[in-house]
């Protein structure tokens, strides 16, 4: 989508999700291909109106350029006029302002006094003065009274506070099982031509990296190849209908092309070989407590090497003694936008792009993304990815001795250091909802 109508939907998404009714447009999304009925599906699953609207939004920004003005067509058809033309002008709706409020003055109540004249009893004329009562001062106790004083030590049930958690104490998740979990690593390669999208040379040595390094931590790996869109979610469903337990864990890497996708808990979006993205959203949704409740306190991990949108990074200065440069390979290349529509593409470097731009929350979930959201992830095309390998080196050295997210900080540092033509940077990174420590079972 042009990131002008991009802009334009975000500007407006309140006003949108507050009263739009998704039903009215399903049908003319459809008709017009922005969206797949496996999408619609999906946007209808999401819950109330308020979540449809929401979601109906959020999935248009990924699609392409005639999304949006197919999108203003069904407004109109659905009896949207209004919503439609402040869209086509690109001016968010502005809400009236609220009217400021007068203040009433009220006049003091009086109340009479005697006035006597010295050394007669003869009263004068009362005379009307300001009756103001006294003053009632409030008590607020020091913040020491509140927080420092200690209960009687003869109360029943008095337990003293305790002083800060140390670090040995703190709760770890259960990984001794055998095998620990599942891991399914979804790599796609070849492309199909259509898409748009480079095939991605080195990916399988990402694979291969990852399967032996899930495998000699006590997972049973699963792995797949050139998947399409619809084949991602089949995979993905049909993990989430096992029987997760007897497992202590569940693992999910995806090695693909991305794409920049908002969305209100998990950013980003990988593509299926036939072109059409599954935000990260969404694959995780299958594994939390809510749909498959074999894996309800059990961690689920998700490792995405993918581009988090198109943007470069260029990094900024620092000095020397903080400085530890690194430079990638001859063969870098981008999980990134697509060559026919970057304007600024590095094959005149020999460096390619070849990917596109674009519950409460679920506890227990952490996805771990090679790349800030709305940067691209580098790959070179013959070492396989710069935070792939990173991670299988920090998972072999630490992984007896540290917990994971110590060890994704460690990647993260590493990785920083890299520089693609001693020019563009990269910074992974984590969202991380889990609730306790994690180690490894590495014997």
């Amino acid at each position: 989508m042009d990131p002008r109508h991009k802009t334009i939907l975000q500007r407006n998404r309140t006003n949108l999700v507050q009263d739009l009714n998704p039903s009215n447009l399903y049908d003319g999304l459809l008709s017009r291909g922005v969206f797949t009925q496996d999408m619609i599906d999906e946007i209808k699953s999401s819950g109330t109106r308020r979540d449809q609207a929401r979601q109906l939004v959020r999935d248009l920004e990924t699609r392409g350029s005639s999304a949006f003005p197919a999108f203003l067509d069904c407004l109109r058809e659905g009896g949207y006029d209004s919503l439609a033309l402040v869209l086509n002008s690109g001016e968010p709706v502005r809400q009236p302002m609220p009217t400021p409020l007068t203040p009433t003055i009220r006049p003091l109540p009086v109340c009479p006094i005697d006035v006597r004249k010295p050394g007669t009893t003869d009263v004068r004329t009362p005379e009307p003065v300001p009756c103001t009562p006294p003053k009632e001062v409030p008590f607020y106790p020091r913040p020491t009274e509140i927080d420092l004083r200690s209960p009687s030590p003869d109360k029943e049930g008095f337990k003293p506070r305790q002083g800060r958690t140390r670090r040995d104490s703190i709760q770890n998740y259960k990984m001794d099982a055998t095998p620990c979990g599942l891991c399914l690593i979804i790599n796609n390669v070849e492309f199909e031509q259509y898409s748009e999208l480079k095939n991605r040379k080195g990916s399988d040595v990402d694979c291969e990296k990852l399967e032996r390094r899930f495998k000699s931590l006590n997972f049973s790996v699963d792995v797949k190849r050139n998947l399409k869109y619809k084949q991602i979610r089949q995979e993905l469903s049909a993990l989430s209908k096992k029987d997760h337990s007897a497992y202590d864990c569940c693992v999910v890497v995806i090695l693909s092309h991305g794409t920049e996708a908002t969305h209100s808990r998990f950013p980003g979006a990988v593509y299926g070989v036939d072109g059409t993205a599954v935000s990260v959203q969404i694959m995780t949704n299958y594994l939390n407590g809510q749909h498959c409740p074999s894996l309800q306190g059990k961690p689920k991990l998700f490792f995405l090497q993918a581009c988090g949108g198109g943007e470069k990074d260029t990094g900024f200065e620092v000095s020397p003694d903080e400085a530890q440069p690194s430079v990638g390979g001859a063969e870098d290349e981008m999980d990134a936008i697509p060559t026919s529509s970057s304007s600024d593409s590095l094959s005149q470097m020999s460096d390619e792009t070849d990917a596109r731009a674009t519950l409460p929350t679920p506890s227990d979930i952490l996805v771990s993304y090679s790349t800030f959201p709305g940067y691209v992830s580098w790959r070179d095309t013959q070492a396989g990815s710069w935070y792939v390998e990173t991670l299988d080196r920090v998972l072999e050295q630490n992984a007896t001795t540290d917990d994971l997210v110590t060890m994704l900080m460690m990647v993260n540092n590493e990785v920083s250091q890299i520089s693609a033509k001693g020019l563009y940077k990269q910074m992974p990174g984590s969202f991380n909802f889990l609730r306790k420590l994690l180690y490894f079972k590495t014997a």
